[in-house]
């Protein structure tokens, strides 16, 4: 290597041995050399990697990394990280779990590594196989690669999105970092508002990717890698999930045990750590089943955490405590009652955009509880996904039959009717459960199953947005999932909705909720069933075995017949969202009217008068606008946060 590129890599290496710990893992980097702001960038992310820090900067490129140390805990696993003629630079944010059998393999070869971190088959395996080595990589993880002789920037988000990756690109500028606020350090990129983004967000309650609520700012979308060389960046997919039915067909028994064998096998090889790690447990099928899995490879103490609140139609408590009793764990629970507004506050800014998932801010607060005991915990996210767990699922099958009645009699009689029952106090229940099913069966059909998820309408449209909105934004409900329809390669129904579930929803809601809570407690989170085995397997299994008439679930449940107590396997979803309906017409109505009074971005964009309207209706209990509501108090707590 050349004295300039060897000189820079013993700077970073200095630079890096001065890190001190501060309060899991990010990193950063533009292709400019300006080793001050991405020291910036890494500070504002110090909660993601509170043990070490590290930067490298050389001839046009500076990397910054944070790191939470789960795997060698020694100097050695520090990053940035270099092959053995420091050609290659590494930052890694996440983990590769079959880190072992790549080292084994790659050192057949002749590699020879320095340290006993997961990282580092990342560099060894780009030497070995380039682009390509990412195939091989099974994990979740976002990473960027510096090759010095190509001049080459290789950014990677891994397959199923779990961890996030951000970048801007312009006039040949590239900053990239795992979370937007440390982008927004450089302060020359301006500030804007994101109109569309904005308008798919009141619909979907999540930003689509490659858009997020900043102009000029994308995410990387799931299973995609950034090239940068050359000067031209280069945004490309490397994996997508094949429906194609597996050859030959297994039985349904079959099926049922190589899906229990690939749950275990997954759970054992997340709990690889050299740290305390636990589970979240809530008691519903999917928890339950990592705490049945974990207990048959941790024969001491197993931790449990779970959240409560104190109207039963929203906790889940009594299951899992049933759970952790039968599995005899260390059990810890947080009662959470009322919902303060600087909680919201702060889950938003560890958010960086608006993503209105009601269990977002009681995560937070757990995550806090949790990092105080473990630094790595398990949590069953992604099995809804591959089993069709929703009861926007069930709502689909059920919408067929409904489908049979002439559209007026659907829209003009049946809708009416049904828009002017009240909301019920409950969760549930029979008539909010109406209400919901006939507000989504009436939505335009290309929007699928998530027509139960979605919460735009054109009375809503008509109504909320001012011109200079309708401008800037196409009011059209579900053009952002086309793309995904037109690439999924499944035949069945319900496998095509899983499909739009796993690639077009899950990793800018649920797995960005999931990260960014946890990384904000310093907390790794990690989610065995979004294994990419699995989750490749499952998809090549019929849609009927995972959604069976109305059963949810279906070859899931059959699996863990005798494995967990018959209450649990057989139990609907309940989930351990936050009761927003009604603290927003009690703790919190002051909040909201004064927030939704005072906020530029509404004032700007929407009619106050419509806005005030949806809050009345709310709080007389004529309608439930729990959902548009939330959402418009997170876009102005966010744009007061961001933009004021």
């Amino acid at each position: 290597m050349e004295a300039g590129w060897r000189a820079s890599v013993l700077r970073g290496r200095r630079k890096m041995q001065r890190g001190e710990p501060n309060t899991v893992c990010g990193i950063c980097g533009i292709n400019e050399g300006n080793e001050s702001l991405v020291s910036r960038m890494c500070d504002q992310m110090a909660h993601r990697g509170p043990d070490q820090d590290g930067i490298f900067s050389a001839e046009g490129i500076t990397l910054g990394h944070r790191r939470l140390s789960i795997i060698d805990l020694s100097e050695n696993g520090r990053q940035p990280m270099f092959n053995e003629d420091g050609s290659l630079v590494l930052i890694c944010n996440g983990e590769i779990y079959n880190f072992q059998a790549l080292r084994k393999e790659l050192q057949s070869k002749g590699h020879r590594f320095s340290s006993l971190s997961d990282s580092e088959v990342i560099l060894h395996g780009y030497e070995q196989w380039g682009l390509d080595a990412v195939s091989r990589f099974r994990g979740m993880f976002a990473f960027a690669l510096y090759d010095t002789r190509r001049r080459r920037l290789w950014l990677v988000r891994d397959r199923i999105g779990i961890k996030p990756l951000y970048y801007y690109h312009h006039d040949g500028k590239l900053v990239f970092a795992s979370e937007i606020k440390a982008i927004l350090e450089d302060r020359r990129i301006v500030r804007e508002l994101n109109h569309q983004a904005l308008y798919d967000y009141l619909g979907f309650e999540f930003v689509p990717a490659p858009q997020t609520m900043f102009r000029h700012i994308y995410k990387l979308p799931a299973g995609h890698h950034l090239v940068l060389e050359d000067g031209r960046a280069t945004v490309a997919p490397y994996w997508d999930l094949s429906f194609q039915p597996a050859k030959p067909k297994p039985s349904y028994s079959e099926a049922v045990e190589q899906q229990l064998h690939l749950i275990d096998t997954a759970v054992h090889s997340h709990l690889v750590s050299d740290v305390p790690l636990g589970v979240l447990l809530s008691g519903g099928l999917d928890s339950s089943t990592l705490v049945a899995m974990m207990r048959r490879h941790i024969s001491g103490s197993l931790k449990t955490f779970t959240i409560g609140y104190e109207d039963k139609t929203f906790s889940e408590l009594d299951y899992a405590q049933q759970v952790a009793e039968h599995f005899e764990t260390d059990h810890h629970v947080l009662m959470l009652d009322t919902l303060k507004p600087q909680y919201v506050e702060k889950s938003l800014w560890h958010l960086d955009e608006p993503m209105t998932d009601l269990s977002a801010v009681p995560l937070y607060l757990l995550c806090q509880q949790v990092r105080d005991h473990v630094t790595v915990c398990l949590s069953g996210e992604g099995a809804d996904e591959s089993y069709a767990g929703y009861d926007r699922f069930k709502a689909s099958s059920i919408e067929r039959f409904f489908r049979l009645l002439p559209r007026p009699m659907r829209k003009d009689v049946i809708g009416r009717l049904v828009d002017r029952l009240p909301d019920q106090p409950q969760k549930k229940g029979a008539i909010n459960l109406l209400k919901r099913f006939v507000q989504g069966a009436l939505l335009p059909e290309e929007g699928a199953h998530l027509r139960w998820q979605y919460f735009n309408s054109l009375h809503q449209d008509e109504r909320l947005f001012d011109n200079g909105f309708r401008r800037r934004a196409r009011l059209e409900h579900f053009r952002p999932m086309a793309p995904y329809r037109e690439r999924c390669d499944a035949t069945d129904r319900i496998n095509r909705e899983i499909y739009l579930d796993i690639r077009f929803m899950m990793a800018d809601s649920v797995l960005m909720k999931v990260d960014k809570m946890s990384m904000a407690s310093s907390l790794e989170m990690r989610v065995p069933f979004l294994d990419h085995v699995l989750v490749e397997y499952l998809a090549s299994l019929p849609g009927h075995w995972k959604l069976h008439h109305l059963t949810t679930k279906y070859i899931f449940r059959s699996a863990l017949e005798g494995i967990l107590p018959d209450n649990i396997v057989h139990r609907g979803k309940q989930g351990y969202s936050l009761p927003v309906k009604h603290l927003l017409r009690e703790d919190l109505k002051t909040y909201m009217v004064e927030l939704l009074n005072d906020a530029r971005v509404i004032r700007e964009n929407m009619s106050q008068n419509y806005v005030n309207q949806l809050i009345d209706e709310h709080c007389r209990m004529s309608h439930n606008h729990n959902h548009i509501l939330w959402a418009l108090m997170n876009v102005a707590i966010w744009h007061n946060r961001f933009f004021e």
